[in-house]
Parts: structure tokens; C-alpha cells; sequence
């Protein structure tokens, strides 16, 4: 490419360290949130957000609620059909309490298994056979049965309807 005087030429390089000045704090991420929408193509938009800390620093923060929703959202519409659990994503802290009592509840059957295979008396062993094996065919059946009862209840509240 021919200039045809100095000050073009000058002109062209001022441009060119510009952009290349703006490549350099994209790639070493100076602005982390610019880099990372620039280079997912604003697809990281949505789940990061910049805060300011007690000492004026700009940080990076990942927005947890939004991804939590959005998660619910996803698991709502594929519970919707024939489920036997139904997501309501009336808040965070709901779902935390469900998480926390789903979890106590596996711990206490996980524990009373545990006890009950290191008992020393065969109830207790039996128990905890129970409990180990027996119990998920259970709950399997139960959750069978729960669903085909949800598909009859809704076939004829649909006959209702109609």
C-alpha cells in the first residue's frame, strides 16, 4: 500500500497502535468482563456482573440468582411432563430449604444403613440390607405408581373439560 504523503502514514500507524493497544487489554483481560463478552460474543453477558470492593477495585462477579433461575427455569419445563417432582422458582431460598431437606433425608437413611450393616445382631444387619437394597425398588414403585395416578387425574380432569 502506497501513502502518498507523511501525515497519512502517521495517521495510519496511530490507528493501527490503537488497535493494537485495544487487542493487548482484551487478551491480558484488563477489563475482564469486556474480554470474556468480546470473546464468548456476549454470550457471558447475562451471568457476570462488575462490583466495586471496600478499596475501589472493580471486581468481577459471577451472578449466581440469575443462573440459579435460569436452571430452575430449564428444570421447571422438562419436569412438566409426567413428573413426580414440579420445580416452583418462587425463590432461591425455597429451593435451598428443599435441597437442604433432601439432603437430611438421604444422610439419616444413609446413617441408619451404615449403623444398621455394622450391627453386630442380624435385625440390625437385615435392616440395613433392607435399606440398601429394598429400599430404591421402593421408592421406584411409589414413584411409578404416583405417575400413573397424576396421568389418570389429569386424563379425566381433561374429560371434565371437554
Amino acid at each position: 500500500m502506497k501513502y502518498s504523503n507523511l501525515e497519512e502514514l502517521k495517521r495510519k500507524k496511530a490507528l493501527l497502535k490503537q488497535e493494537v493497544g485495544e487487542l493487548e487489554a482484551l487478551i491480558t483481560f484488563e477489563n475482564p468482563r469486556a474480554s470474556l463478552s468480546k470473546i464468548t460474543d456476549g454470550a457471558s453477558d447475562s451471568y457476570f456482573t462488575e462490583k466495586t470492593d471496600e478499596s475501589g477495585e472493580k471486581k468481577l462477579a459471577l451472578r449466581t440468582g440469575h443462573i440459579a433461575r435460569q436452571v430452575g427455569n430449564f428444570l421447571t419445563l422438562r419436569s412438566q411432563s409426567n413428573s413426580l417432582i414440579a420445580f416452583d422458582n418462587k425463590g432461591l431460598d425455597s429451593s435451598i430449604l428443599e435441597t437442604t431437606l433432601k439432603l437430611g433425608s438421604v444422610a439419616f437413611v444413609g446413617n441408619l444403613a451404615r449403623k444398621g450393616l455394622a450391627s453386630k445382631s442380624w435385625k440390625g444387619k437385615l435392616l440395613g440390607l433392607a435399606l440398601v437394597y429394598l429400599l430404591p425398588f421402593a421408592l421406584r414403585f411409589v414413584r411409578s405408581k404416583v405417575e400413573e395416578f397424576q396421568k389418570k387425574q389429569s386424563i379425566s380432569s381433561m374429560e371434565k373439560l371437554i
